[in-house]
């Protein structure tokens, strides 16, 4: 597209306020434009509010800028639930989905692809291999390595969500999995140990804000606890407490607790979901105990 300065003619522009007359330089006309475009974006980016009714209330979703933390053990289903949020979004809206673009940040080198494509064929008619392809075309893998990597990651962020409108959801799957490595390498300082997850927490923060987008990310408990979690407040055992820093923990607007429960028979994965005010767990939305089958998962 042409600059807009290129359709103004003379060299500046004749603004009547009034009774006066501003002269207005091509560039600034230009520049208008160009934030009027980008609100225009913005403004137009989907709210993920119905992202999963079986999992929040009606239109009690996550809002614009708004973060979900999913807590829990290993093995209790987190990454299950990213995959079945990130098939929801980039699905088109013709077989369920909400048709929007996701980033997918891969720290713990754990997305696996076949399960992904597995979900989205299930849910798509058979031979619909065009489809597929749109929806994948939908979806950006990012994986780091290092809290540093991620903070570049998150810089470079910018630029890509600046110029996709259709991007909607950023998953993070998990914002813990630097968590022992920085505490190695800030020594006995605890500021030194947080300052890295305290960056990327304050430019997510931005981008957030700014750009109105939703997140949901995973975060390993440190100690692993099998108590099936109750609809009380008490359900928040120590061993559910968040330890990752402030920064991080301000961002969070609705934490969902995963455990597990386990028997000769079957595995089921337990979870409330909370929202979060002034660092403290709201009485819980709802429980759940999910069942996970090779194509979907189900709610009771």
């Amino acid at each position: 597209m042409e600059p807009y300065e290129n359709f103004i003619s003379p060299l500046f522009v004749q603004v009547c306020t009034g009774q006066d007359t501003v002269h207005v330089q091509p560039q600034v006309i230009n520049a208008v434009f160009v934030f009027v475009q980008l609100f225009a974006r913005l403004e137009a980016r989907r709210c993920l509010k119905d992202i999963e009714p079986r999992l929040f209330p009606k239109d009690g979703g996550p809002n614009h800028g708004e973060v979900v933390e999913l807590f829990g053990p290993e093995g209790t289903g987190k990454t299950e639930v990213l995959y079945h949020l990130l098939s929801r979004c980039i699905l088109p809206v013709a077989a369920g989905g909400l048709e929007v673009d996701v980033v997918f940040v891969d720290t713990d080198y754990s997305l696996d692809m076949l399960r992904l494509v597995s979900i989205l064929d299930n849910k798509l008619n058979p031979g619909t291999l065009g489809t597929l392809h749109s929806c994948l075309s939908r979806l950006l893998v990012v994986h780091c390595s290092s809290s540093s990597q991620l903070l570049l990651t998150l810089h470079f962020l910018e630029t890509t969500l600046s110029s996709r409108p259709g991007l909607a959801l950023l998953l993070i799957d998990s914002v813990s999995a630097f968590y022992w490595l920085d505490r190695s390498e800030g020594g006995a300082s605890v500021a030194k140990q947080e300052e890295k997850l305290s960056k990327c927490s304050e430019l997510l923060g931005r981008l957030l804000r700014d750009y109105r987008i939703t997140m949901f990310a995973t975060c390993h408990a440190i100690r692993r606890s099998h108590a099936e979690p109750s609809s009380s407040s008490s359900s928040s055992s120590n061993a559910d407490r968040p330890f990752l820093c402030r920064s991080w923990q301000r961002l969070v607007t609705h934490r969902l607790i995963f455990s597990r429960r386990e028997d000769s028979t079957n595995i089921e994965f337990w979870f409330c979901v909370f929202r979060v005010v002034s660092y403290t767990l709201f009485p819980s939305i709802f429980s759940f105990v999910i069942l996970f089958s090779d194509m979907f998962f189900r709610t009771l």
